[in-house]
């Protein structure tokens, strides 16, 4: 411990011995939803994250004054990297944006430097994935109660799902009242469906930064994207694309990337990625900007090149940033698979430069 703060080492993680079949388990469910998915859109869609909202071009830069306990991997030398952001639904579908679900922020940062958390890993990327959730499914298996109701959700009619969202934000808003536990599908289905540029994102799970452990969340910072929070946009089935190919058609955005440092296992628990890390135990603290430029964020390159050709993965990262804890080990193997299936009906490349990402 230094600084208050606990130092990384393997044995933090502390896996469940079922753990691998239950992983295995989750992946086969995954991998028929994938031939599900292809023969309902004739097309490898990801199984999380399908429908894109944006895609965007940009520049991640890394503050010049951070403290010694910030400045950690990627983190340690100040500098601007070019960046490919992905913005999106969680949906392992195609679906209407009137169904409020959590929004991703994909964020693929080019030109990364350093050993690599898997020795496959050739590229110079690193991804960080986001949700505008601070929280998730505690461990693969309370994942794999959900991935059952993934596997069939497509079946399901738009009405029903947004039936279901109206209850589960009435359970949201009664468990915070009355401090109820709240159900994670719940609280997913109870999104407040607000646009989507106006959210802040969270990694959910830990990750290694260099010496210490952290969580990462990304902050809306610019004025032109803070008078967006809270304001619904959920009026038509593609509302958040409509709105942020607007937005960006004028505006440039800024967001603010931050850390919160793990202090113990037990108030800041790595395998348990339902609960939520305690601000006033550890504060969040900026360690980089993220400035998006004006520029058309939807076109039919974009959007193709974005959609099929590219991947994020949280396990395409330097060493010193690996995803640690039960929903992160699950990530590896899930997202390993669905890019295997994705690769073997349309193939993935991986950017060398951002000159590759079409204007």
């Amino acid at each position: 411990m230094r600084d208050g703060y606990l130092r990384f080492e393997p044995s933090i993680e502390q896996s469940r011995p079922d753990e691998p079949e239950i992983i295995k388990t989750i992946v086969e469910s995954i991998g028929r939803t994938n031939v599900s998915s292809f023969a309902k859109w004739h097309r490898a869609i990801r199984q999380q994250h399908a429908k894109g909202h944006g895609f965007l071009r940009g520049e991640l830069k890394i503050y010049d004054d951070l403290p010694d306990h910030l400045r950690q991997g990627m983190f340690a030398t100040p500098r601007s990297y070019p960046i490919i952001v992905r913005l999106s639904t969680a949906f392992g579908d195609i679906r209407s944006d009137r169904i409020r679900v959590p929004r991703g922020m994909a964020i693929k940062v080019l030109g990364v430097k350093g050993p690599k958390a898997l020795p496959d890993d050739y590229s110079s990327n690193q991804d960080f994935l986001l949700v505008n959730h601070k929280s998730y499914f505690s461990d693969a298996a309370d994942y794999l109660s959900a991935q059952r109701i993934f596997e069939w959700q497509p079946t399901l009619p738009d009405f029903v799902l947004r039936a279901l969202g109206l209850v589960s934000r009435g359970w949201v808003k009664l468990g915070v009242r009355s401090r109820w536990p709240i159900l994670q599908l719940a609280n997913a289905l109870g999104d407040g469906g607000n646009n989507i540029l106006g959210e802040a994102f969270y990694s959910e799970g830990a990750l290694r930064y260099g010496d210490y452990v952290a969580r990462l969340s990304a902050s809306p910072v610019s004025e032109s994207v803070l008078t967006l929070t809270g304001r619904p946009c959920n009026k038509d089935d593609n509302a958040l694309l409509s709105s942020v190919v607007e937005f960006f058609s004028k505006n440039e955005a800024e967001y603010e990337l931050r850390a919160q440092l793990c202090t113990d296992l037990q108030r800041t628990p790595i395998e348990d990625a339902s609960i939520d890390w305690p601000e006033e135990v550890s504060p969040y603290q900026p360690v980089a900007k993220i400035v998006l430029p004006p520029q058309a964020a939807d076109n039919p390159a974009r959007r193709a090149y974005a959609d099929d050709s590219l991947s994020f993965s949280p396990w395409r990262c330097l060493a010193d940033h690996q995803p640690l804890g039960s929903i992160m080990r699950l990530r590896k193997e899930a997202y390993s698979a669905s890019a295997a299936f994705r690769q073997s009906k349309t193939p993935i490349t991986e950017p060398q430069s951002i000159s590759e990402f079409p204007d």
